[in-house]
């Protein structure tokens, strides 16, 4: 298989800037689901993380991540939601980035994202137990009784990001070819 050489020409700076602007103002757009978690809230921010990732690369979609997630802290008393936001987009989007940029079918990029839905969801157990309960200072008795909520919250978010993205990926590919 050849290496594909990545590309940061102009073009693809433009792209990744614009890619990374749309995800970080899609950050202001959060709402919670679950009246028992209200600190759970659901943003469509990576959507852009995946439609750049798909379209650019995969390198050129955690590049958008971890920009948008470094503007976040511009908005944020804490790094402690950036640092977890981070390690759970890179659960969701390697995947289905990974299976798509080595062969660009549906029927990759809709495994993938099932693939990815489940990891994040899976991984949003330990990262909240070890990351975000104890440095948000909760008691470890907190997240024992929310458990439940922290894996529906993402698996929701997950499932609604990838339908999205298949949505809006079809439409939006046109319009890259700037």
């Amino acid at each position: 298989m050849e290496k594909k050489k990545l590309d940061f020409s102009g073009k693809t700076l433009a792209k990744l800037g614009i890619f990374t602007a749309l995800s970080y103002v899609l950050t202001f757009f959060e709402f919670p689901i679950f009246p028992a978690t209200p600190f759970l809230k659901l943003d469509f921010s990576n959507l852009f993380v995946l439609i750049g990732g798909f379209s650019l690369g995969t390198v050129h979609g955690v590049i958008i991540l971890v920009v948008k997630e470094t503007l976040c802290l511009i908005k944020s008393s804490t790094v402690v939601g950036q640092l977890a936001n981070v390690i759970m987009g890179l659960c969701y989007a390697l995947i289905p980035l990974l299976l798509y940029g080595g062969k660009k079918t549906f029927k990759r990029a809709l495994i993938g994202l099932i693939i990815g839905s489940i990891t994040m969801s899976l991984a949003s157990l330990p990262v909240n137990r070890y990351i975000n309960f104890p440095l948000y200072g909760a008691p470890d008795s907190a997240f024992l009784s929310l458990w439940g909520y922290v894996f529906a919250f993402n698996l929701i978010k997950a499932v609604a990001l990838s339908i999205l993205t298949i949505i809006l990926y079809k439409k939006v590919k046109g319009l890259l070819n700037f």
